[in-house]
């Protein structure tokens, strides 16, 4: 990770924007607050993107493309979303430039080319879809309408970091619309349990399930379920949001379809997304003070054959036998790679692949081969064995299927051992200091408690998780009466 290597235990915040940077992922752009995602980052997105939206169409949603950008007296129709995103918005105010004559070679707004209303770069694309849902909808007939759509958004931030919070970040939005509260609820829980299936079954990232309390929740929703993730520091990070947004937007928009009983009503919506944030969560969860740690099913390269010789007579020896091994695995499904660079001695090489967190290498040596035999070597656990040369693919797919299960096993039980259960606002102080974490503890269910909380510690309700048993006590702030315990905690 270069050679002024920073550990996690040193400085977490370094650690992961030298990692990010070490490992190829990504890179400031010259535009502030934006980035560049480079190519070995963008195959990790690309992955995410092909594992989400094979998962999206076996529950019914199409893609679709809606525009950039949104007129301004769309985007205030719906009041709490409008008043929710303003001050992120980027507005764009005229339509053409011009040379400035007061400075050769320069240029400048052409105040002629001023645009009649105002346009918003889209934070977020509710207003623009449902405007065109009004035209979509007549009938019952016409829903549920299950539309996804991969795009890019700006949300003009202040304080930016690599993935985690960018001005401009790749994501994708599901909006759908039914004719019954029911059935809009139940799209809501059921998108929820996709981005939980998805971060532990793909990312093997263990996830809580829960709702956001209503200071939390997405301006415009009714309710907002989330994912919530712990990274390695302590610190929890929103991984991914579900919105049942009720009738708002179908009353903003004034979009109302005909009941088979002949009569009109507003239909129901959902909102659901996950963002280019899940890149972050997947280095902060598995990496560590080497490099990257990628679970098998996310990573551009599964394995990577290192040939080690010395003459042209091992070279030709060992580039044989890996090109041999190559083809069995390639022919398996698995994403090999065989460096046959001549440009960097191996040790270069594993130490790059250790950096980008390529799960399992496999080393091709002419002493080794004298046996009949080529090393491998894990990424999650360092741990090196010999194994027959004439290679078996199911071995090594077994192998990827152990290292994906042992990263989710290990994140969850550092999951599960920061859990903290309080009961005094004594306790949940200490406990946020010197635990970190998330802190289980009563509240009383007030938006004003919780934003003293949040004022007193920076620790905010991450959300009531879903399998919330009820409970009686008392608040840990306030000490009024609670029914339930939530989960608190600093965050991304």
């Amino acid at each position: 990770m270069g050679k002024n290597k920073i550990t996690r235990a040193e400085d977490y915040s370094a650690w992961y924007n030298n990692l990010v940077k070490d490992a190829d992922l990504a890179e400031h752009a010259a535009v502030k607050g934006c980035m560049v995602i480079k190519p070995y980052g963008y195959a990790i997105w690309e992955a995410m993107q092909k594992e989400l939206d094979q998962r999206f169409k076996d529950t019914g949603h199409e893609n679709a493309y809606f525009p950039l950008f949104v007129p301004k007296s769309l985007f205030e129709a719906e009041e709490k979303n409008a008043e929710g995103f303003a001050k992120e918005c980027a507005v764009v105010t005229h339509y053409r430039l011009k040379s400035d004559e007061d400075n050769p070679g320069k240029l400048m707004v052409d105040p002629k080319a001023k645009l009649e209303e105002e346009l918003i770069v889209r934070p977020t694309s509710e207003a623009i879809i449902w405007n065109t849902y009004k035209n979509w909808i007549q009938s019952y007939r016409d829903l549920p309408i299950l539309i996804n759509q991969w795009a890019n958004v700006v949300r003009w931030e202040m304080r930016t970091r690599l993935f985690l919070r960018t001005a401009e970040f790749l994501w994708q939005e599901g909006h759908t619309a039914h004719a019954t509260k029911e059935e809009a609820i139940a799209e809501t829980v059921q998108m929820l349990d996709v981005y939980a299936d998805f971060a532990e079954k793909v990312m093997a990232v263990p996830v809580i399930k829960g709702i956001k309390t209503e200071n939390e929740r997405f301006a415009g929703a009714v309710d907002t379920y989330c994912i919530e993730g712990l990274m390695q520091d302590g610190k929890a990070l929103q991984m991914g949001t579900s919105h049942f947004l009720g009738q708002n937007f179908a009353k903003a928009f004034d979009v109302k379809y005909v009941t088979k009983e002949n009569k009109q009503e507003h239909v129901w919506a959902t909102s659901w997304g996950v963002s280019t944030r899940l890149m972050g969560a997947l280095i902060m969860v598995h990496s560590d003070d080497d490099g990257l740690v990628l679970p098998p099913k996310l990573a551009p390269i599964q394995v990577v054959i290192v040939p080690i010789y010395r003459s042209d007579e091992e070279l030709e020896l060992v580039t044989k036998k890996g090109d041999e091994i190559f083809n069995t695995l390639k022919a398996a499904g698995i994403r090999v790679k065989f460096d046959t660079r001549d440009t960097h001695k191996p040790g270069f090489k594993f130490a790059e692949y250790e950096l980008k967190g390529v799960p399992l290498r496999i080393t091709v040596g002419p002493r080794d081969l004298a046996n009949n035999q080529i090393e491998i070597a894990r990424r999650d656990n360092r741990e090196k064995s010999l194994i027959d040369a004439d290679i078996n693919s199911d071995a090594i797919n077994n192998t990827l299927d152990e290292i994906q299960k042992g990263l989710f096993d290990r994140a969850k039980d550092h999951q599960e051992t920061h859990i903290t259960s309080v009961d005094t606002w004594d306790d949940f102080k200490e406990a946020l200091e010197t635990k970190t974490g998330f802190i289980s503890a009563h509240w009383d269910g007030s938006g004003e408690t919780e934003q003293k909380i949040k004022e007193a510690t920076k620790a905010t309700i991450r959300c009531i998780p879903l399998d919330n048993k009820q409970e009686a006590g008392a608040c840990v702030f306030s000490g009024n009466p609670s029914t339930q315990r939530v989960l608190f905690a600093k965050a991304y």
